[in-house]
């Protein structure tokens, strides 16, 4: 009973972009520490996942969320430096910054959902 519960699409999708966000943060705070890093290549969340995501949560398909899990890959679009390294500061602070937004609102997500359930159980917030 209690397992039907955490397989609901909604919980598991914000639960799989939480995971994805902390991955994200992992790669972003590489990218920043090989920003001087001669012939570094940026990496970032690997853009299947995403979509991937998005195609199994209008899917509503449970199963096929929980099934997916984030990667890292090589950014292929970011422009290369003189020296080769393709790390650029102000572009990885944006996206620091983006990514801590969508961290906050995928926790707010999954602690409300967790909260509701509190007050079902034990009739208190």
């Amino acid at each position: 009973m209690i397992e039907a519960l955490f397989n609901q699409p909604n919980y598991l999708a914000a639960k799989k972009t939480l995971d994805a966000v902390a991955l994200r943060q992992e790669a972003i705070a590489n990218n920043l520490a090989n920003l001087e890093t001669p012939g570094y290549r940026r990496v970032d969340l690997a853009p299947q996942f995403e979509q991937e995501l998005q195609r199994a949560c209008s899917s509503g398909d449970a199963q096929t969320i929980s099934s997916l899990s984030p990667s890292l890959a090589a950014d292929p679009t970011s422009p290369a430096g003189k020296d080769g390294n393709t790390v650029h500061l102000e572009a990885e602070m944006m996206r620091m910054n983006q990514n801590a937004m969508m961290h906050s609102l995928e926790t707010q997500l999954v602690s409300g959902a967790l909260a509701k359930m509190r007050l079902a159980i034990t009739g208190h917030s």
